[in-house]
């Protein structure tokens, strides 16, 4: 009987279709697996059928229903190992297949792709305008380096036509893939010497020497990275099962180079836009570390439990849940450190107060002084200059700077609040009380008497941690060569936190990094999200000047974001509900759509309708498993690292986004009015920007005033 091998290529295309037709993908590999060679060349129903005027005579199609055929490379050496590379819709399946050729690479011995058709066509037309360039991208390095790092004629002569990087990706779906790599490393300044030892010689097979007229099936066992191969019927059905997902854990060159460097000296930073991939980079970075030691300890950590968990999660998928290397690492949040610190070095454990209970003890400091300061104001004085530059003293504030606050305060001034940061705290201690802050103060004054307790802290989401809890995270690590690794991008700043990184002693000049490539969202989806923040400037994640999203871009295309009004928020939430049945009619599974609101009262509204109208749902809150079937529904800042198929996003309305109980009127503080509004927008920006796929934004009366810049 033949076995099956099934490319990357087919797990993209399978995941995508409808869910009647990936059934008739499943039924159809069930019976292909289940006939000998020659009653599959014979079998009416597959319909095992020739390519005419292909490229590789290999190619063949079979039948999955009326409208779409399975695209598969069927053995011409007597062997039984057919590759499944496609599910094309039936008019295009034969267009498409005409085109590609496979080849194996002469140097890692792997089974590659290319578009031969169009590299055909477009090469001349390069080789024109490569005339009159100035330079080209790959002119330093001979013909016979680059044959040696794998690459053929053809794509050698493609190659000697290639201007810029830019060209260099957009060539890219027509190379093939370990000839497009091994491009992809040169032109990011890596050595032929460290192509070929990181690329070339890491997938090159240990056997004998390589095979001019090597098996199809001796190929495809050499290339693991990029071809699945099924032994039986258990495991096909188990497979088929499964989405598609090999994006957890593929570093582009630009990330690998980050992650897997040998050795940095000090602190490194690491940002770039939602989807570039800064969290896969981190969790490289972990399993790096880990291998450079046998006994190191490393603090992986983030800003959410949730977020918490998710890293959790795939770091175990990346290490193949290796228990060993898995117990040398604590997946954890800065506060939930902070506190297991406080518990083990004080001997008691802190009860931090929810936001709510902190804003009543202001307002009672407030009452009691009779100061002429809002509640709000004090709270964020004492966030953003007493708790950040850890004030101890009245003379210690009298001296500190107030940068990023809008309203002076005369020395006099300063005197008169004093005593309310002294009452706050004494009320707390009678509660027996403190805050998520002032644990994490306690903790760094723990750890700065003390020895640090990893040898490595790796940082996610790093735009949203407060200067106190960097402190802490200062502490966790003695100061030295790898040291911190900090990833975040400050356009994602959903929650009240600005931070200089030098101040605290976490210099990262000379080690930083932009990553500017999208790999979760479509450019379409991309542009539109961006141009949410269009009109503002943004602070860089070290505090010291401002940060951009130009160059930020997508090679992914699809639909335009979905952006509508609606007369009421009854009928807001009907269309919501047949947008979602719509999209699961598509093939999309439940799980895979991510619907929020800015607050909970809308949001328990659409899943009681969603309920109601059949469609299974799941509250992110309540952290269901990969198993759990159903729509996610959270709130905006639930969804922070989280990605969806498909997203919807309900009442982006003027009452709502921005909310005006969470800015800070400009007449009590100009500069903290604007980072509360810039907050807000980048909170509509995340929401925005966890869809892959399809977005859809809405509200009901009148829209948002982020909606019109």
């Amino acid at each position: 009987m033949p076995q099956l091998a099934f490319a990357n290529s087919f797990w993209e295309s399978y995941d995508l279709l409808e869910k009647p037709v990936r059934a008739g993908v499943r039924k159809a590999m069930q019976k292909f697996q289940q006939l000998s060679v020659p009653e599959l060349q014979a079998d009416k129903g597959l319909h095992l059928e020739s390519v005419e005027k292909a490229r590789d005579p290999r190619m063949r199609t079979i039948r999955i229903n009326d409208l779409w055929r399975g695209v598969v490379l069927a053995p011409d050496d007597g062997s039984d190992v057919f590759l499944l590379v496609n599910v094309v819709r039936h008019d295009d399946a034969y267009t498409w297949a005409a085109k590609r050729l496979y080849t194996t690479n002469s140097a890692t011995r792997a089974l590659e792709v290319r578009n031969v058709v169009a590299i055909e066509q477009l090469t001349p037309q390069l080789e024109k305008a490569a005339a009159a360039a100035p330079s080209l991208l790959f002119a330093r390095y001979s013909d016979t380096v680059l044959r040696e790092l794998g690459l053929d004629d053809q794509v050698l002569r493609a190659v000697r036509t290639i201007i810029d990087k830019p060209q260099l990706e957009a060539f890219g779906t027509l190379l093939p893939e370990d000839q497009f790599e091994v491009l992809q490393y040169l032109a990011e300044g890596f050595s032929p010497e460290d192509v070929y030892r990181d690329v070339v010689a890491v997938r090159r097979p240990v056997a004998a020497a390589p095979d001019p007229h090597e098996s199809l099936a001796v190929a495809i066992a050499n290339t693991t990275s990029r071809i699945t191969l099924v032994t039986g019927p258990e495991e096909l059905a188990d497979i088929l099962e499964k989405p598609f997902a090999a994006w957890r854990v593929f570093l582009h060159p630009s990330q690998r180079r980050v992650a897997y460097r040998v050795s940095y000296s000090g602190p490194v930073q690491v940002t770039g836009g939602p989807g570039t991939g800064k969290t896969v980079a981190a969790l490289h970075r972990v399993k790096h570390l880990l291998g450079r030691s046998a006994d190191s300890r490393i603090l992986l950590t983030t800003y959410t439990n949730a977020l918490a968990a998710a890293l959790r999660e795939n770091l175990s998928l990346l290490l193949d849940a290796d228990e060993e290397l898995l117990a040398r690492v604590d997946v954890t949040t800065v506060n939930a450190y902070a506190h297991g610190i406080v518990t083990r070095l004080d001997g008691k454990s802190p009860s931090p107060v929810g936001d709510r209970e902190e804003r009543q003890v202001w307002q009672r400091v407030v009452k009691k002084l009779g100061l002429p300061w809002t509640e709000q104001f004090l709270a964020q004085e004492y966030r953003h200059v007493v708790l950040a530059q850890d004030l101890r003293t009245l003379d210690a504030y009298l001296a500190a700077s107030r940068r990023g606050r809008g309203s002076a305060l005369s020395p006099s001034r300063r005197e008169q609040l004093w005593p309310a940061v002294e009452l706050f705290e004494t009320m707390l201690r009678e509660r027996k009380g403190t805050t998520y802050l002032k644990v994490c103060a306690r903790a760094a004054e723990l750890l700065a008497a003390s020895s640090a307790t990893h040898d490595h802290v790796v940082v996610d989401e790093a735009q949203d941690l407060h200067p106190v809890q960097w402190r802490v995270l200062r502490g966790a690590v003695a100061p030295g060569s790898d040291d911190l690794f900090i990833t975040g991008d400050p356009h994602q700043r959903i929650y009240d936190s600005k931070v200089s990184l030098g101040s605290l002693g976490i210099a990262v000049t000379g080690r930083t990094h932009r990553l500017r490539l999208n790999y979760r969202s479509t450019e379409e989806i991309l542009t539109w999200s961006t141009g949410l923040l269009s009109q503002v400037t943004v602070e860089d994640l070290g505090g010291d000047g401002s940060d951009t999203l130009a160059g930020y871009r997508s090679l992914l295309h699809g639909r335009k974001p979905q952006v509508a009004g609606y007369g009421s928020e009854q009928e807001e939430v009907a269309a919501l509900v047949a947008r979602v049945q719509d999209w699961i009619a598509q093939g999309i599974r439940p799980s895979e759509i991510g619907v929020c609101t800015r607050f909970n009262v809308l949001l328990d509204k659409a899943y009681d309708k969603l309920r109601a109208a059949g469609v299974p749902v799941a509250r992110v809150r309540e952290n269901p498993g990969a198993d759990v079937d159903g729509v996610r529904l959270a709130t905006m800042h639930a969804m922070k690292g989280l990605e969806f198929r498909c997203v919807a996003v309900l009442g982006v309305t003027a009452g709502a986004v921005p909310f005006a109980r969470e800015v800070t009127p400009a007449a009590v503080d100009a500069l903290q009015h604007e980072s509360d509004l810039l907050r807000e927008r980048c909170l509509l920006f995340v929401a925005c920007t966890r869809a892959r796929e399809a977005l859809a934004v809405s509200w009901s009366g009148a829209a948002s005033s982020f909606l019109a810049s």
